[in-house]
């Protein structure tokens, strides 16, 4: 089955706050795509009469397993393109989101499965987050964000959670990227900031909002 542009976009974030939330309203959905709810219900038709959602009265609604399929193939193609773009063309980390937001809409399988193979069948896009295999099937891994860390414990970065420009940009300034060894050497109650080492730099304070949006596991 083929959809729009505009359909896909809907698909994919309804998929993101259902992550979140479980089941989705309209005027939810309608401030995730920065849209008017009457917007909204026109395009949640449409969805529905392609057999991709599923309502619980008076709750609200969410994607059943072809919505979910549909989403995991367009946030498959977002990733590869964001891995191709940061690998391969030498993109800074927080200049390919808008640039995969439009390729993300390519519909040839073939294309998409021979980028999967000429990467190399990446598992993690390049701000850590997972991407799904062509079955839908997404790679887990453990973390913790880096406010919940303790003292002194050696761990690796391994996704960022808010990823607007100004965040990844902020992290490149501080040469803290996916795969950055760095350790945490003491918390000021007075704000929440940390005090952090990253591998032979001198050490750098960081706010309460930015360590609980980069996620670490164990070095390994």
């Amino acid at each position: 089955m083929s959809f729009t542009t505009s359909e896909e976009n809907y698909i994919k974030g309804i998929f993101h706050l259902q992550q979140e939330t479980g089941l989705v309203n309209t005027n939810s959905l309608a401030a995730e795509m920065q849209t008017r709810p009457a917007s909204v219900t026109d395009m949640l038709k449409k969805l529905k009469s392609k057999k991709l959602l599923q309502y619980e009265k008076y709750k609200g609604f969410k994607l059943n397993e072809a919505g979910k399929k549909a989403a995991l193939d367009v946030i498959r193609k977002h990733r590869l393109w964001e891995f191709f773009l940061v690998e391969k063309l030498k993109f800074d980390w927080d200049k390919v989101h808008p640039i995969a937001e439009e390729l993300e809409h390519i519909s040839s399988e073939e294309l998409v499965q021979r980028l999967d193979n000429f990467l190399g069948n990446p598992s993690f896009d390049p701000h850590g987050d997972p991407i799904p295999d062509k079955n839908g099937k997404i790679p887990v891994i453990k973390q913790q964000s880096l406010s919940e860390i303790p003292f002194k414990k050696n761990v690796t970065v391994s996704s960022v959670g808010n990823q607007t420009a100004q965040m990844l940009d902020m992290l490149k300034h501080y040469n803290i990227a996916i795969g950055t060894q760095l350790t945490v050497l003491k918390k000021f109650e007075f704000d929440g900031s940390l005090e952090i080492k990253v591998s032979k730099q001198n050490a750098c304070i960081i706010s309460e909002q930015v360590a609980k949006n980069v996620f670490v596991h164990d070095v390994q």
